[in-house]
């Protein structure tokens, strides 16, 4: 298979990293992901990815908290996973940084945008913690911008769920599964692909949107070969 795409955005929801136990670090899991993300960067393609955090903590659901104190708890998740996700890539051979928007010398790089390029340039892996430093911003805001600031090609979301559809499938059996969209449709029918201010975001930088389950093996390779699986989503 011919990659299909030079430099990618890999998104990775906190959720996939927790496996079957659904929270917290299921480390067969995030080996997993790194052994599929091996086979992408063994192919010659600069990736970097973006580590949500909702295997530890979803700020939206605390009660009663300040909501950027929520937001910053979340961001620390997301630095928590990043961690785990290097050192199963780096056991595995695969140079990887860690470049986080909050500031944490002791245990990873601080973000900056032409170091990042020239660490895929390199041939490293680069993986963006902390979100977008800021609260109020979704880690997937976070993978549009720095989607946008990298010069990625594409968004490689991978999910539990293995494409787009019109409700939750597992609630309702007669959701509509989706191929392709264009991000135009995806914010006028309000499907949850990403939050509006990434999808808008990525419909504003002609960055397109790939979704597909990260539970099956070889999913990322498939997708960064542009196969049919999942959903595409794009500008037109």
């Amino acid at each position: 298979m011919e990659p299909k795409y030079k430099r990618i955005l890999l998104k990775v929801s906190g959720e996939a990293l927790a496996g079957e136990q659904h929270f917290g670090i299921h480390n067969p899991t995030v080996k997993k992901v790194a052994s599929q993300i091996k086979e992408v960067y063994d192919a010659g393609v600069e990736v970097a990815i973006v580590v949500g955090g909702g295997n530890f903590w979803r700020g939206r659901t605390s009660e009663n908290m300040d909501r950027a104190t929520a937001d910053y708890i979340g961001m620390l998740a997301t630095v928590m996973n990043a961690l785990a996700l290097q050192d199963a890539l780096e056991a595995i051979d695969v140079q990887t940084r860690v470049q986080s928007a909050i500031e944490m010398r002791e245990i990873a790089e601080s973000y900056v945008r032409r170091r990042a390029i020239r660490h895929l340039e390199k041939g490293r892996v680069v993986i963006f913690g902390a979100g977008t430093g800021s609260p109020y911003f979704s880690t997937d805001t976070t993978a549009a911008l720095r989607a946008a600031e990298i010069n990625a090609e594409v968004i490689m979301l991978a999910k539990n769920i293995d494409a787009v559809y019109s409700d939750d499938p597992m609630v309702n059996p007669d959701a509509v599964r989706y191929d392709n969209l264009t991000h135009t449709e995806v914010l006028e029918q309000d499907l949850k692909v990403m939050d509006a201010t990434a999808a808008a975001l990525c419909r504003d930088n002609d960055i397109a949107i790939h979704v597909f389950a990260v539970a099956d093996d070889g999913n990322v390779m498939r997708a960064v070969c542009g196969e049919k699986i999942g959903t595409l989503v794009k500008g037109r």
